[in-house]
């Protein structure tokens, strides 16, 4: 229970101490020294007035001069009412006015209160007389008013208001916290019953569980909101209760409920434009909508669009709904509050310069993106080689191409570096012949070329993968110092297996040359040897290790 408590109890002190510092310094400078304000119409522009305030109401303004600046003619007003107020309890007061050279003085109970001058009718724009008696009649309410406020009968009935402020505001934390130690409970049913295909479509990456909390925490601001206002409204209206504190109590209400009203104004005020951007947003979505089951259809074969490929579908779908999400947002950005401020300008500013400045290497392989889907020369499915990379192609991304490798492994380009790398793709169909696999070796001049030619073409014919038509063929790539280099190139149409097949097609080489009895040559060698080099006894499938395991058995 402290743990539920704590939360509110921290508000409560610091609004408690907000609120003495505010009363310490705000009922200081309006009661004792009230602010200068500049004259209305009709006074000089050197010349300012002050309020005469008291008990926190606006009785009249006063001017000033240089030899009594207004904020201390108003104070000296003002202490002579609470003066006066304070020295008889009587419920009325009379109010007479005395003529003088300087002006008309006002007196209550015999004593002067304050003078209307000239400078004083003239700033109000009135006649003397007219002025002084107005005057005199906001003193006569002020200091009754003052006197009425200050008996036992209005302490009582104020007390009993704050007490009954206090009851309700009790009734308030309590309801709050109900809520509090329910909503724990309900949001995780709620969440379980109502949002199960959330978690589903998700597959399960985004638990009940966490949505529930981020559901809790959004009401628990909500609550704690609430109970701001309820405690700053509490605190306001006891304060409003009593004479001393009404003057603080009127300055807490107007520091929240003005800008309360100006916002719900503003909200207010604000719902054409709403109205508006819920209209651009609907036809967004709608077009959005309309697009996505047209490229179902083409991707479904609907719709025949001739070289269309299935495989630009998305992508182009997705190209498609920012340019509509940017004219949108083209149409919405005059409808959207402070968009005509010079921040919210100076703010897109900032973000461009920090896109342009910042992501050029971001916007290079988004464009090398679209190119290498576009493009045609890379699908998925691939094979293809890029530098010293092989791998199937598996991903195409605005960003980057995703290849397993051979060997099974994830390798991620930068499409940048696509578009700027010889691609060699061993998938693609240049004609019907397919790829030409080739390999080299290097066969002394002493062997005769039709023979080894003949072994180069048999072994091509052994192995699975190449091609009988068109047949294998042999170049002659160089004549070398010691041996002549054989090339033997045979079609294959089974580009994602080479490997293999050059590696079965090696493993035929050796074969045939070895039943033959011709040595392939090494790179360099200083002599011939007295015997070839070829194996001369068939492999019996035993290693030697496995020969030593088992005479340790035996």
């Amino acid at each position: 229970m402290a743990r539920q408590f704590k939360p509110f109890l921290l508000l409560v002190y610091f609004l408690t101490a907000l609120a003495s510092s505010l009363w310490f310094s705000d009922v200081v400078l309006a009661q004792e020294t009230p602010a200068e304000s500049p004259a209305s119409d009709g006074a000089d522009s050197d010349s300012f007035v002050a309020p005469v305030i008291v008990d926190g109401d606006v009785l009249f303004q006063v001017r000033g001069s240089s030899a009594l600046p207004a904020p201390e003619r108003a104070e000296d007003v003002q202490d002579m009412i609470i003066e006066i107020a304070e020295a008889s309890d009587a419920l009325t007061v009379e109010v007479t006015y005395e003529e003088t050279e300087f002006g008309i003085w006002t007196l209550a109970d015999g004593e002067r209160v304050s003078i209307v001058t000239e400078a004083d009718a003239e700033l109000d724009q009135m006649e003397l007389s007219v002025l002084s008696v107005l005057h005199g009649n906001a003193i006569k309410q002020s200091i009754e008013d003052y006197r009425a406020n200050r008996t036992e009968r209005a302490r009582v009935s104020g007390a009993i208001e704050a007490v009954a402020w206090t009851v309700g505001f009790v009734a308030f934390v309590v309801a709050i916290l109900w809520v509090h130690r329910r909503i724990r409970r309900k949001t995780l049913k709620f969440v379980s019953r109502h949002l199960r295909d959330v978690e589903t479509a998700t597959a399960k990456s985004v638990q009940a569980e966490a949505i529930a909390a981020l559901v809790r925490y959004g009401l628990n601001f909500v609550l704690l909101i609430i109970f701001f206002l309820g405690f700053y409204y509490y605190l306001s209206f006891v304060l409003l209760a009593f004479a001393e504190t009404r003057y603080f109590a009127q300055l807490l209400l107007t520091y929240l409920t003005e800008p309360v009203l100006l916002i719900f104004k503003g909200v207010i005020s604000y719902i054409p434009n709403l109205i508006m951007l819920g209209l651009i947003s609907w036809v967004a979505l709608y077009i959005i909508k309309g697009m996505r089951v047209f490229f179902d259809a083409v991707e479904a074969g609907s719709f025949d669009m001739g070289d269309f490929e299935k495989h630009w579908v998305s992508p182009t779908f997705n190209i498609a709904r920012v340019v509509v999400i940017m004219i949108a947002l083209v149409f919405a950005v005059p409808y959207i509050p402070g968009s005509d401020s010079a921040a919210f300008q100076g703010l897109t500013i900032l973000v461009g310069a920090m896109l342009s400045l910042g992501a050029n290497s971001v916007v290079s392989n988004m464009l090398a993106g679209l190119f290498v889907i576009y493009r045609r020369s890379t699908s998925i499915g691939d094979r293809i080689q890029i530098g010293d990379h092989i791998g199937d192609v598996v991903q195409i991304k605005l960003m980057e191409t995703h290849l397993k490798s051979i060997k099974n492994e994830l390798i991620s380009i930068p499409n940048a570096q696509l578009m700027n790398s010889d691609v060699v793709n061993f998938s693609k169909k240049t004609d019907g012949s397919g790829l030409l696999l080739h390999t080299t070796v290097g066969i002394g001049y002493e062997e005769p070329p039709e023979k080894v030619e003949a072994m180069l073409i048999e072994a091509a014919n052994r192995t699975k993968g190449i091609k009988a038509k068109p047949e294998p063929f042999v170049l002659w790539t160089a004549l070398a110092d010691y041996a002549i280099n054989y090339q033997i190139n045979g079609y294959t149409t089974r580009g994602s297996i080479i490997p293999k097949i050059r590696s079965d097609l090696h493993r035929n080489i050796v074969a045939v040359f070895n039943e033959n009895s011709v040595q392939i040559m090494t790179p360099s060698y200083m002599a011939d040897p007295p015997n070839p080099k070829i194996p001369t006894e068939h492999w019996d499938g035993h290693l030697a290790h496995e020969t030593h395991e088992d005479a340790d058995k035996s």
